[in-house]
């Protein structure tokens, strides 16, 4: 089958939806698919090197911006489309990612989601004509429903089948003001109507968006993230210094601060003598204050000392952030679609402590890696993690038995497999 995947590139740091769509396509090349991933906006970043069959940026986010802007900039010649969304340019312009005011951001994502109907369609209509000059595709598929503007063209113009994956939109479309807000859900619910699948990575955010956008029953499938759990080792703390790991991207929405607060409390009881903080992952420009005040906090307490900050590691550097943990925790503030890094942390061999909301539960009844707290408590989080930390014996038992399962049910295989037979029923002849 031959396979078009859009995605949105970052530019400049890691997401889990970024890594998702990697180990896919990977998974997908594995089982002889004819799978190509182009990166749309910026320049993708991923954890290890992809291959040689990548595409460069289809469409820039310079460009769709000057677009919305400047109803005539399509008709630019081509070689300023090129000088302009070079990958330097593109990664120069995503350091300054969440500097934008967020009626430009609400009014960029209604542009993109309005497709035809909107501003940026010079622009975007570049890309179907690309795809219309390539060798003809069986399937497109989305990254995220941001993308689906993109749907009725496809279906109109072209006649290729789409699906579309679901990877947490809903936080992101409900903090842009109105009336921004609803004008966006408006234009999904309309686009939906021109994709074949959704795939949700949780029974909970299937649910969730099924009702966001008045879908079917049946339309939208859930397929679990996945990753490749053999390129993590088993984790190997220091008894002597128990450590608590936090891997996201370093933001207050994925609970970041709940967690520091929660240290502190825990560092103050006493009750585990000499534990360690470390956090990593994605830090971009615009969280360096953010971070700055936490650190403000930790020195406050004292415990600067106890506490390790790796910021946009690369994947190495991750799979030995996860090797020297005792305990993991990203406690976010709001429903997560999936959490890929407590996956990464189950296939490390590291017990998790998670909100008890989201796709959190599903994702301790399919692992049995973890427990569960009051979402939004630093004390039930501080509770949690000494109950664990002082139990050697569930740590170990919790440990094996999660390791087990995700690397039964949560590779990167597994979900190309799943993949794979959503997207035959997705492009079967109508009965």
């Amino acid at each position: 089958m031959r396979i078009l995947h859009l995605t949105p590139g970052t530019g400049n740091f890691h997401c889990g939806s970024c890594l998702r769509d990697h180990a896919l396509i990977k998974a997908l090349r594995v089982r002889r698919h004819d799978a190509l991933m182009a990166p749309l906006y910026l320049p993708l970043v991923t954890d290890r090197e992809f291959g040689a069959q990548e595409l460069g940026v289809q469409i820039g986010g310079i460009s769709l911006f000057l677009q919305q802007k400047l109803p005539w900039f399509h008709k630019l010649p081509r070689f300023f489309h090129r000088w302009l969304n070079s990958p330097e340019k593109l990664r120069l312009a995503a350091k300054g990612m969440g500097m934008t005011s967020p009626k430009t951001l609400g009014e960029m994502t209604l542009g993109a989601l309005l497709g035809a109907e909107g501003r940026q369609w010079g622009e975007w209509h570049k890309l179907i004509d690309w795809i219309r000059q390539e060798k003809k595709f069986d399937v497109i598929s989305l990254s995220n429903s941001l993308l689906s503007g993109l749907a009725p063209a496809i279906e109109k113009e072209l006649g290729i089948p789409v699906v579309c994956s679901l990877q947490g939109e809903d936080s992101f479309l409900d903090s842009l003001p109105d009336p921004c807000r609803e004008q966006c859900w408006d234009a999904m619910r309309r686009n939906a109507r021109s994709i074949r699948r959704f795939i949700a990575p949780s029974r909970f955010y299937a649910e969730l968006m099924r009702q966001r956008l008045d879908a079917a029953e049946g339309r939208i499938k859930v397929i679990p993230n996945g990753i490749d759990a053999t390129a993590f080792t088993t984790s190997s703390p220091d008894p002597n210094w128990p450590v608590i790991g936090y891997f996201a991207r370093m933001i207050h929405g994925k609970g970041l601060t709940t967690l520091v607060d929660a240290f502190i409390d825990l560092a103050k009881r006493g009750s585990v003598p000499r534990v360690k903080l470390r956090v990593g992952g994605a830090k971009t420009p615009v969280d360096e204050q953010y971070v700055a005040s936490l650190q403000e906090k930790i020195a406050a307490a004292g415990l600067s000392s106890r506490v390790e900050w790796h910021p946009n590691v690369d994947f190495k550097d991750k799979v030995h952030f996860f090797h020297d943990l005792t305990v993991f925790s990203v406690p976010a503030t709001y429903g997560e679609a999936f959490g890929l890094y407590v996956i990464e942390a189950a296939a490390s061999g590291v017990p998790f402590v998670q909100p008890e909301h989201g796709a959190f539960p599903e994702l301790l009844a399919a692992t049995e890696g973890g427990v569960l707290c009051t979402p939004d408590d630093p004390r039930a989080l501080a509770d949690a993690l000494e109950k664990l930390l002082q139990d050697d014996v569930l740590r170990e038992k919790m440990s094996g038995m999660a390791m087990a399962k995700v690397r039964q049910e949560f590779t990167a295989t597994r979900m190309a497999e799943r993949f794979e037979a959503l997207l035959l029923e997705a492009t079967a002849p109508a009965a």
